[in-house]
C-alpha cells in the first residue's frame, strides 16, 4: 500500500513531537509533499531532517497556531512551494493542565481555547477557499476521547476538545457539496510530548503497569497507531468519511466512564 498520498500535498501542525511527527514521517514515507510547522524550532527541524534523510519532500516553519496572521503565511508557504493543499492535520495543542475548576485562572482557559480550537478554526478558514477551487480534500482535526466523556482531561482542555469536535461536524456539513471532507480523531492516552509528565511519574511511582487499564487492550498506544488512522482518513479510501469524530482509544469509550476517575 506504499505510495497512498503520491502527488498530493499536506500541512501538518505540531509536526515537532508525538501524533504530529509520527504522522510527518509515515506522511513522507507514503509520498506526501510535506509543509510541517511546530512552535518548537529545534524538534521542528529535527524531524524535518528525519524526513530529508529518507528522500521526503518538507518544507518546516515555526508557527503559533494561535495567530491568524502564522497560520495564513503557512499556508500562503505550502502555495507557493507546491502549488496545491490537499490534506490539513490540525494536531497542534497543549494540555492546559489538570488544576481546578475553582484554580484555573481565566488566561488559561483563552490559551487553551486560542491552540485548541482557534488554531484549527484559521487553519480550516484560509485552506477552505483553494480546497473548493479543485473540488477536493481532506482536514483531519485532532481531538480526544476527552472531548467525549467526563475523566480524561482538565476542564479547558476537555472543553476544548468538544469544542473541536462539533466544529469538525459544523464545518463538514458547510463544505461537503465541493467534495471537502473534515474528520476528528479521538486519541485515548497516548505517549507524547504533551503527556510525559505523567508517564514519567508512572514510571518513578512503580505504577507504569497500570498505564491504560482502564481501556480494553490494557495498554497505552504509541503516537505510529494513530498516524495510521490519520493516514486512512487523509487517502482517498476514505472518500466517504466526512463529519465523523473517531476514537483510538483501545476501546475506553466502548465501556462507561467510572466516576472521579482519570485516565
Amino acid at each position: 500500500m506504499a505510495g497512498r498520498l503520491n502527488g498530493k500535498s499536506a500541512i501538518i501542525t505540531g509536526a515537532g513531537s508525538g501524533i504530529g511527527r509520527a504522522t510527518a514521517l509515515l506522511f513522507a514515507r507514503e509520498g506526501a509533499n510535506l509543509v510541517i510547522a511546530d512552535v518548537n524550532e529545534t524538534n521542528l527541524n529535527s524531524v524535518r531532517n528525519e524526513i530529508i534523510k529518507t528522500g521526503g519532500t518538507v518544507i518546516a516553519r515555526k508557527t503559533n497556531v494561535s495567530s491568524e496572521e502564522e497560520i495564513k503565511a503557512l499556508i500562503n508557504l505550502e502555495l507557493e512551494k507546491f502549488t496545491n493543499i490537499d490534506i490539513l492535520v490540525n494536531n497542534a495543542g497543549i494540555s492546559g493542565g489538570l488544576d481546578t475548576l475553582e484554580d484555573q485562572k481565566s488566561e488559561e482557559w483563552h490559551q487553551v481555547f486560542d491552540i485548541n480550537v482557534m488554531g484549527p478554526v484559521y487553519a480550516t478558514k484560509h485552506v477552505i477557499p483553494h480546497m473548493k477551487q479543485h473540488r477536493r480534500g481532506s482536514i483531519i482535526n485532532i481531538a480526544s476521547v476527552a472531548g467525549l466523556l467526563s475523566g480524561a482531561g482538565g476542564n479547558a482542555y476537555s472543553a476544548s476538545k468538544a469544542a473541536l469536535i462539533n466544529f469538525t461536524r459544523t464545518s463538514a456539513c458547510e463544505v461537503g457539496s465541493y467534495n471537502i471532507r473534515i474528520n476528528a480523531i479521538c486519541p485515548g492516552l497516548i505517549e507524547t510530548g504533551m503527556t510525559q509528565p505523567f508517564f514519567e511519574w508512572a514510571r518513578s511511582t512503580g505504577k507504569e503497569n497500570q498505564l491504560g487499564k482502564y481501556c480494553e487492550l490494557k495498554r497505552a498506544a504509541h503516537p505510529e497507531e494513530v498516524a495510521w488512522a490519520i493516514l486512512f482518513l487523509a487517502s482517498d479510501e476514505a472518500s466517504y468519511i466526512t463529519g465523523q469524530a473517531i476514537p483510538v482509544d483501545g476501546g475506553i469509550t466502548a465501556s462507561m466512564s467510572i466516576p472521579g476517575r482519570k485516565i
